[in-house]
């Protein structure tokens, strides 16, 4: 396997951590306006998250790092071409930060509801535009011979594309409903289960339909093996939360993620942006690549860097594993 190849399966690993960790928190962050009766209930839910949203990002950026580096073409035409979706899911992610710090700075009703209003758009809306942006990039973009993109805003918005965005949306805000349930006592937690067991539902539906849409536009032996153990690990978390098994039911859920975005990489691989104009166009993994030594130096980096940051994110989930509750929020919140 050459390096160029190497680089991809990383990159790739980069993406499945970044959705199975900030998808429950993105959900979460959605479940703060459809699971919350009180403003008690937003504080348990955003505390759930608050040690590890920051921690989760960091996926995001190791993963945006590596295609510039390994990649530089596909990271050029991508970030060119996607520019306005991306810059809005920039912004989100900006703005949600700063909620999640600004938010009990003050006591006043209105400070703390626009910060929650903040909060649950900021959530939703990443989780949406990452399925679009995924699913253009797997069903292919308008690029020419330059490797440039020539297409518009209005072209990454076809049914496919879009289809993606409800499932990403739909799954992410499964997975935190069921991490909710995971990490509260009470009767939130009832609650976040119930509302697990019928987001898993409609996930499914849609899942489904875009796992089967992937896998006969561009899918092959490996794509359908991941697309099975996607479908199998939803069915069982599904199964799971129904029966209140919580930690099987995330670790499922996660198992569906994780399958799901190595189908997509399966069902693109050797390119890594095709182009809907001419095949013989598209960016793979061999044109779009860097040079071998600068791949080789980076795989030595990624050797030593990777399992401390492992490490130190495996201890912070290990230090705030408890349970938490609304008799945990201090009366001033």
């Amino acid at each position: 396997m050459e390096l160029h190849d190497v680089w991809f399966v990383l990159i790739a690993v980069l993406w499945i951590g970044y959705f199975f960790l900030e998808g429950f928190d993105f959900g979460v962050g959605v479940l703060t306006k459809l699971l919350a009766r009180n403003r008690a209930e937003k504080r348990v839910l955003i505390n759930t998250i608050g040690p590890v949203w920051d921690g989760n990002e960091v996926w995001l950026l190791t993963a945006g790092g590596a295609t510039f580096a390994a990649f530089p073409e596909w990271y050029a035409t991508l970030f060119s071409g996607f520019y306005l979706p991306l810059l809005i899911i920039l912004v989100c992610l900006i703005v949600r930060g700063v909620a999640f710090e600004y938010r009990a700075k003050r006591p006043e009703e209105n400070w703390q509801r626009n910060w929650e209003q903040a909060i649950f758009w900021t959530s939703l809306i990443p989780a949406i535009l990452w399925g679009v942006a995924f699913g253009n990039i797997v069903r292919g973009v308008k690029i020419d011979g330059d490797m440039e993109y020539v297409g518009g805003f209005w072209d990454l918005l076809n049914p496919y594309a879009l289809l993606g965005g409800l499932v990403t949306l739909t799954l992410f805000t499964f997975h935190g409903a069921v991490f909710a349930s995971l990490k509260t006592v009470g009767d939130i937690r009832g609650r976040a289960r119930a509302l697990a067991l019928k987001l898993g539902l409609v996930t499914a539906v849609l899942a489904l339909g875009f796992l089967i849409w992937t896998q006969v536009h561009t899918g092959d032996g490996w794509s359908l093996a991941a697309m099975l153990v996607a479908v199998v690990a939803l069915v069982g978390a599904i199964a799971a939360i129904k029966a209140g098994r919580e930690g099987w039911s995330f670790a499922l859920s996660g198992v569906t993620i994780a399958a799901a975005v190595a189908m997509l990489f399966l069902a693109l691989f050797p390119d890594v942006m095709p182009s809907s104009l001419n095949p013989a166009w598209s960016l793979t993994v061999t044109n779009a690549s860097s040079s071998p030594y600068t791949l080789k130096i980076m795989t030595w980096c990624a050797a030593i860097a990777t399992p401390l940051v492992l490490l130190y994110q495996s201890w912070t989930y290990w230090v705030f594993r408890k349970r938490i509750g609304t008799q945990h929020i201090a009366e001033a919140h």
